[in-house]
């Protein structure tokens, strides 16, 4: 019996199996860090760079994504109610990319190396931006936002790194609908269907 999935079901799955990928990536690397690397003025975090591979892939839903990674981030130091605020609501800045990916293009940033790498770190430097201007209105001083970017600077390097990977594996990076469209389109003129 050839069982297919619905788009909806398809997308809920590869949201999920994505969202695991996040919250197991950012708590072997937290943990391993606090352990081995104590006291270090460098962090280093997945969410930037899984939240740029969904949003490309899916959009706005990469928001959750972004609260996802912040909340794992957190969550595992034992933050304080502040830092998930500053965490949660500054990594959801990110999203102010889905309107560049929609403006300039899916497939023109996906296609390009250049545009890849301004891409992620476009993300990137959104969320710490975002966490720096959260960390400020709670009652931070306004240096907090060159904190926020300069102590992130090891995961800058990290998303751009793996979105580029994403970016050259077939489907990964890229509009789903294009995607299983594209995939549709081979599988039929493999079987020589018109």
């Amino acid at each position: 019996m050839d069982r297919q999935i619905s788009f909806g079901q398809y997308k809920l799955i590869d949201n999920v199996l994505f969202g695991v990928m996040l919250v197991i990536s950012e708590s072997v690397i937290i943990t391993a860090s606090s352990r081995w690397f104590p006291g270090q003025l460098y962090t280093v975090s997945v969410s930037a760079a899984i939240t740029a591979i969904v949003m490309m892939r899916w959009g706005i839903t990469a928001a959750f994504h972004a609260a996802l990674g912040a909340l794992v981030y957190v969550g595992i130091q034992r933050g304080t109610a502040d830092q998930f605020l500053i965490y949660i609501i500054g990594n959801e800045a990110a999203i102010l990319m889905v309107p560049v990916l929609k403006l300039a293009g899916k497939n023109k940033i996906r296609g390009n190396v250049v545009l890849t790498f301004v891409y992620a770190l476009f993300v990137q430097l959104l969320m710490q931006a975002g966490r720096g201007t959260v960390s400020v209105i709670l009652g931070s001083d306004p240096g907090a936002i060159i904190k926020f970017i300069t102590m992130d600077a090891l995961s800058l390097l990290f998303t751009i790194l793996i979105v580029y990977v994403a970016s050259r594996l077939d489907g990964v990076f890229e509009d789903q609908k294009t995607y299983l469209l594209r995939l549709q389109k081979e599988t039929e003129l493999e079987n020589g269907e018109t």
